[in-house]
C-alpha cells in the first residue's frame, strides 16, 4: 500500500505540469485524484476554477481553495485529469469504482485533452479483472441485469449505494474483454442503461503511471 500511495502521488504530481495558465480544468473523483487535488491547492493561482465530477470532489476542491465552475458554463475544457481502476498501454480504461463514471465520462468527453493518473498496480494486460461499473435507472436494474448475463457478465447490485444522479450501479465480474469498444457500446444499447464504466472510445490521451521509481509517460 505504501508503494501504492507513491506511485499515486507521484502520477498526481506530474499532471500538474498539464495545469492550462489562468483556465478552468476537469477533476474526476477517487484516491488518487485527491492527491492531485492536494498537489493543486499549493499552485490554486495558475488556475481559474474547476468543474467537480463528484459531490466528494467538489468538496475537496473547496477545502483547497479552489473555486467550482458548473460545465454549462465553464464550456469546453483544456484537460481533464482522473484516475483509473484499470488501465491498459492503448490508455483504454475501466472506471468508475468510486460510482461517479457518468459525470467523469461526461467532463472528459467535453474536454481537449484526457490526462489519466494511476499507480503502476492499475496497468493491466487486457481490461475486465477490475468488476466493470454500469449505472443504471433504478425500476431498469433486473432488466438490465439479464441483459448483461446474456453478454456473459455475472452482475452485482452494488448494496446501499446511489450514485450522485440518484442512480444504482451493477458491477459486473467475470469479464474478459477482448473488444473494449465494441462492449462499451453493447452496454450503451442496452435500456435503463445511463453510462458505464468502459472508458474506450473516448480513452485517456496520456496515461502517467506512477511508481516507486518514478513516472511512466504513455501517450
Amino acid at each position: 500500500m505504501a508503494d501504492q500511495n507513491i506511485g499515486k502521488r507521484r502520477a498526481a504530481e506530474a499532471a500538474l505540469e498539464f495545469l492550462p495558465q489562468d483556465g478552468v480544468i476537469g477533476v474526476g473523483t477517487g484516491s488518487t485524484v485527491n492527491f492531485f487535488i492536494d498537489c493543486l491547492g499549493s499552485v490554486r493561482q495558475r488556475i481559474q476554477g474547476a468543474v467537480a465530477s463528484s459531490v466528494a470532489t467538489a468538496t475537496r476542491l473547496q477545502a483547497q481553495g479552489i473555486d467550482l465552475v458548473d460545465l454549462n458554463d465553464a464550456g469546453t475544457l483544456s484537460v481533464y485529469v482522473d484516475g483509473a481502476d484499470e488501465a491498459t498501454a492503448q490508455r483504454q480504461l475501466i472506471k468508475g469504482g468510486g460510482g461517479a463514471l457518468t459525470r467523469e465520462k461526461i467532463i472528459a468527453a467535453a474536454s481537449r485533452q484526457f490526462v489519466c493518473i494511476a499507480d503502476e498496480s492499475k496497468l493491466v494486460a487486457r481490461l475486465g479483472a477490475f468488476p466493470l461499473p454500469v449505472e443504471v435507472i433504478p425500476m431498469a436494474r433486473s432488466y438490465v441485469a439479464r441483459e448483461i448475463v446474456a453478454l456473459g457478465g455475472h452482475p452485482a447490485h452494488r448494496q446501499g449505494f446511489t450514485t450522485d444522479n440518484g442512480n444504482v450501479i451493477l458491477d459486473v465480474h467475470g469479464l474478459d474483454i477482448l473488444e473494449p469498444i465494441r462492449l462499451e457500446q453493447a452496454l450503451n444499447n442496452i435500456a435503463g442503461v445511463v453510462s458505464n464504466g468502459l472508458f474506450a472510445a473516448r480513452g485517456a490521451d496520456v496515461l502517467l503511471v506512477g511508481s516507486a521509481s518514478g513516472v511512466r509517460r504513455i501517450a
